[in-house]
């Protein structure tokens, strides 16, 4: 089943199981507040400690693609050379950033508007965005790195095929041939 789709019926689960849950009694809130807190702890431990393994395995290997066009970024669509390490830890950072972003959320949502329903989802869903990102499951799962999880990794679609960097020899000498007639200029 498509991640996506994975998602969104986790997340109706999950809001039909808190819908249940009894959040104005204070005890049954604090044992939420501190799965959701919990949660969070392991979610950025197992980011840090990808950044740990990456940093100690120290793959120097070069990676070259071409990265995937965007049309927000005029940066975008160009060659990308890189090692392994680097890949990596730029994918690990990028998860990072997302878990603090959901924890900044969260905090506006309970602390300010009072939100309860979300603490319960969002640690569900913290921990299965978890086992889906594809560096743990590289790094502590132990999975390797072929198929879903060839470097560069592609980004999952909701309506099916993945769109990504394009890793073929024709499409990194085309971006090569871009890249040479640009010093030209």
């Amino acid at each position: 089943m498509n991640s996506g789709i994975q998602n969104i019926v986790i997340s109706l689960g999950a809001m039909q199981v808190a819908r249940r849950i009894p959040f104005d009694d204070p005890e049954v809130l604090n044992y939420v507040r501190i799965g959701y807190v919990t949660s969070q702890v392991i979610i950025l431990g197992a980011y840090f400690f990808v950044s740990y393994k990456v940093r100690q395995k120290n793959d120097q290997t070069v990676l070259k693609y071409v990265d995937a066009q965007n049309p927000m970024s005029p940066d975008s669509g160009g060659l990308v050379t890189t090692t392994v390490r680097d890949y990596d830890l730029s994918e690990t950072s990028k998860l990072l950033r997302a878990a603090y972003f959901g924890v900044a959320m969260m905090a506006f949502f309970h602390l300010y508007m009072k939100y309860t329903q979300p603490l319960f989802i969002q640690a569900l869903m913290g921990l299965k965005n978890l086992y889906d990102a594809k560096p743990v499951a590289i790094h502590i799962l132990g999975k390797p790195a072929e198929g879903d999880l060839k470097r560069p990794f592609k980004a999952a679609s909701m309506f099916g095929a993945a769109a990504g960097p394009q890793t073929d020899a024709a499409s990194i000498t085309e971006a090569e041939k871009k890249i040479g007639a640009k010093k030209e200029d």
